[in-house]
């Protein structure tokens, strides 16, 4: 594993804006703010979970990181042994080598394959693309691949549409393992899928993990989800990220409000005593018209007149644990009691 002083990824101030276009001539009126002054580190080996409501930024992020999105400003900067990759720089073949190394597993597992393409022509197209194999040996590779995930040789041949979903997200997984990446983004890899098919992703992903020393930005909106694969935690909400740890400190002591909602909303089925679960007032903000301070303000029940016109800024309290909150410090917040980490 690398140095923990030296992150395979770093996102440093990323943004990304979607202009606001009206009329005939389509003017640009504004800017949704989809990702706004972000920064992260991913070490080398882990499963960072990045989780947050609809609309939070959580999948603009990750298409960012894999430069599916064109980013507005901002830094991502990887390691190629060595070397260290400017990813928002990169054009031409440079971009496409860095490519291989990241990829991504996409939420629906119906629209994400092409229903023209059976399994040998989807998943080793990215070989093709990148002229790593052909014939016999994209064959050989392909089918290495599609075992490893838990489908067989005679799959190659079908097409999509005789594949249950939990199968065609496997293809999904395979297309992206087949260039042996450093960093799979997996946006929201389980929740097109049956509860009783989740379960058995989520052990794929993990057994992949250890066999290939991957490292997995893991987005999700389900709290129990993350809790499940994640090393670390971070918490995105209106396009900014407001509390980044460890999965343990994180779960148990938030220190941020919005994370406390989140985790209230977490069903406890084992406890004797089901208390009421919790449910946060409002609505997200208009991410064209934030509020001039902190964004959670709005539905922040200890928001004091310091938040409405002071954005906090994103710092440390504790050990590896960044809140963006005032009042960190002073808040005594629930978290998940007697979770099982």
């Amino acid at each position: 594993m690398a140095n923990p002083q030296e992150p395979l990824l770093e996102i440093k101030n990323l943004k990304k804006y979607f202009p606001v276009q009206r009329g005939f001539l389509q003017r640009t009126l504004g800017f949704v703010k989809a990702v706004d002054d972000v920064n992260l580190e991913v070490r080398a080996g882990e499963t960072l979970g990045i989780v947050g409501e609809s609309g939070s930024g959580k999948t603009t992020l990750g298409r960012c990181v894999t430069r599916l999105y064109e980013p507005t400003g901002g830094k991502i900067l990887m390691r190629d042994g060595s070397q260290v990759l400017s990813v928002t720089d990169l054009k031409g073949q440079e971009l496409k080598g860095f490519r291989r190394m990241a990829q991504t597993i996409f939420q629906d597992p119906y629209s994400s394959l092409n229903p023209r393409m059976n399994v040998l022509q989807t998943v080793g197209e990215p070989l093709l693309v990148n002229n790593i194999a052909r014939g016999k040996e994209l064959e050989q590779r392909v089918t290495e691949t599609i075992v490893q995930v838990g489908l067989r040789v005679e799959h190659l041949q079908r097409y999509p549409h005789s594949f249950s979903g939990g199968q065609r997200q496997r293809i999904g997984i395979a297309r992206a393992l087949v260039l042996n990446p450093k960093v799979i983004v997996a946006d929201e890899p389980v929740s097109a899928l049956d509860v009783s098919i989740q379960a058995q992703i989520l052990n794929l992903l993990l057994d992949l993990q250890q066999k290939y020393q991957l490292t997995y930005l893991f987005i999700s909106h389900a709290m129990s989800v993350i809790r499940y694969v994640s090393d670390r935690i971070a918490v995105m909400y209106a396009g900014k990220l407001v509390e980044l740890g460890s999965k343990k400190e994180l779960l148990i002591t938030p220190k941020h409000p919005y994370t406390e909602t989140l985790l209230a909303a977490v069903p406890r089925t084992a406890q004797r005593r089901r208390g009421k679960r919790g449910v946060t007032p409002g609505e997200p903000p208009d991410l064209s018209n934030l509020p001039a301070g902190c964004v959670f303000v709005p539905r922040c029940k200890y928001a004091q007149e310091m938040c409405k016109t002071q954005a906090p800024e994103l710092r440390m309290v504790g050990t590896d644990c960044w809140v963006s909150c005032h009042f960190a410090e002073s808040l005594s917040l629930h978290g998940i009691s007697g979770a099982a980490l």
